[in-house]
């Protein structure tokens, strides 16, 4: 599986952006898709995912402003980005899974990061 993620930017505090993945192969649907980010001189961390089924599971720091989706007709993964702080200033990146996991290490596949920006 080859992803590739899209849709960084910058962005003022209080703004959105909308992040997309498109994943190549067609066992998309089977994947659990995830989105994590990795601020300067810290840890990737988990942000989201969502399974084949539509289940979804979030980090408590974007929980109620960031929202996963997916569109397996078109093999992307979403990630809707709403109330934007400074803090969400990160490289983002997509990754797919047979694990519903939020540990980096459990990923199988990982897509090349795009660079969000938040200014406050």
């Amino acid at each position: 599986v080859q992803l590739q993620a899209s849709g960084g930017g910058l962005v003022q505090a209080g703004g959105s952006l909308r992040l997309s993945c498109a994943a190549s192969g067609r066992t998309f649907s089977s994947y659990i898709m995830g989105w994590f980010r990795q601020a300067p001189g810290k840890e990737r961390e988990f942000v989201a995912h969502i399974s084949g089924g539509y289940l979804r599971n979030y980090a408590a720091s974007v929980k109620g402003r960031f929202t996963i989706s997916r569109d397996n007709a078109k093999n992307t993964v979403y990630l809707q980005m709403n109330s934007l702080k400074p803090e969400d200033t990160a490289v983002y990146y997509c990754a797919a899974s047979w694990a519903l996991s939020r540990v980096v290490r459990d990923m199988d596949y990982w897509g090349k990061g795009t660079q969000v920006t938040v200014s406050s």
